[in-house]
């Protein structure tokens, strides 16, 4: 414990800090609206960058989570209320910041019968009926195994279903509370099923003690449930109470990693020590409608999304944890 807590932060991991007029700007509209951010629930690194860019994450259902998953720092306990209200702040919200690719994720509310599910349809609504032309990527809970859930939230038809496994599977019970590897894959699964022309995406952590070959087998069970976006990203220890890093992972193993999960399949692979869930969301749907133009002969469910009825153009702006 001693020898990983003396590990030093690298030189690639060092953040610029920039609080200009925007950041100020997003800070005091979610403030106004009574609304959540993973970017400052979860001690996102790339919070300034991304405020200043006015983009932003939205997270609903509060920010009390259910579950004590030893990798994340937001606030843990038993939540007392529900917000039916919220969907329409967040819609008001991604107005105001004029987004066109807007991303929404939660806590886990596991006190719920639905995990909240009903929320996240309700918050896809109400984005849409704002802004017409907005994607909208959700990264949503496991909802227990509660697949009648999961068809609540795929029948509101986001642009991107968004499902972390966060980790291998050896280490998956040690990282994450409640939430079981195979269900995960599961659920990438069943969304697949139920709505065959929304893509999929996951996302990996590095440096809780992993090894090369649990990563690369971690991106063969995504590929064979057809997840077609995956992100990978440095762990970082939000507290001294969180899980300890065992190590830093250097920029050339992540683009040797991104060229790994290219070779497997994925539309699109966003690589690289302070990549999050949706990091460049925008970037990486653009990327990986723009493998699909490059391959006439595909006919994956990301070139099935881009021909659906639901609009999805314009210059997309939003981000993840």
């Amino acid at each position: 414990m001693k020898q990983r807590e003396k590990l030093q932060k690298p030189d690639w991991l060092r953040i610029k800090l920039t609080t200009d007029g925007n950041y100020s700007e997003i800070k005091d509209m979610m403030r106004s609206k009574t609304l959540h951010t993973v970017c400052e629930e979860a001690r996102c690194p790339n919070i300034y960058e991304c405020w200043s860019n006015r983009t932003a994450t939205f997270m609903i259902l509060g920010d009390i989570c259910t579950r004590a998953c030893r990798f994340c720092a937001v606030n843990t306990g038993m939540p007392t209320e529900l917000d039916l209200q919220e969907p329409e702040r967040v819609a008001e919200a991604a107005e105001q910041m004029d987004l066109r690719h807007c991303v929404v994720t939660s806590v886990a509310r596991d006190d719920l019968s639905d995990g909240g599910a009903s929320i996240f349809a309700a918050t896809i609504k109400a984005i849409r009926k704002r802004l017409p032309f907005c994607r909208v990527e959700v990264l949503i809970p496991d909802f227990m195994g509660n697949w009648d859930a999961l068809q609540i939230v795929m029948d509101a038809n986001p642009d991107i279903l968004n499902h972390n496994i966060e980790t291998v599977r050896r280490l998956s019970d040690r990282v994450r509370a409640k939430a079981k590897y195979e269900r995960s894959l599961e659920l990438l699964k069943r969304a697949k099923e139920m709505k065959p022309k929304i893509p999929t995406k996951s996302s990996i952590m590095l440096g809780v003690g992993e090894q090369w070959d649990e990563i690369l087998q971690a991106m063969d069970d995504l590929r064979a449930v057809d997840c077609n976006i995956l992100t990978l990203g440095q762990y970082l220890q939000p507290t001294p109470k969180h899980l300890p890093i065992e190590r830093y992972v250097h920029p050339d193993e992540f683009a040797q990693l991104k060229q790994e999960g290219l070779k497997r399949g994925f539309r699109h692979v966003e690589s690289g020590p302070l990549v999050r869930s949706s990091y460049h969301a925008h970037e990486q749907t653009d990327s990986a409608y723009a493998s699909i133009a490059a391959d006439p002969s595909s006919k994956s469910a990301l070139e099935a999304t881009e021909q659906s009825e639901t609009p999805t153009t314009g210059a997309c702006s939003s981000m993840l944890i």
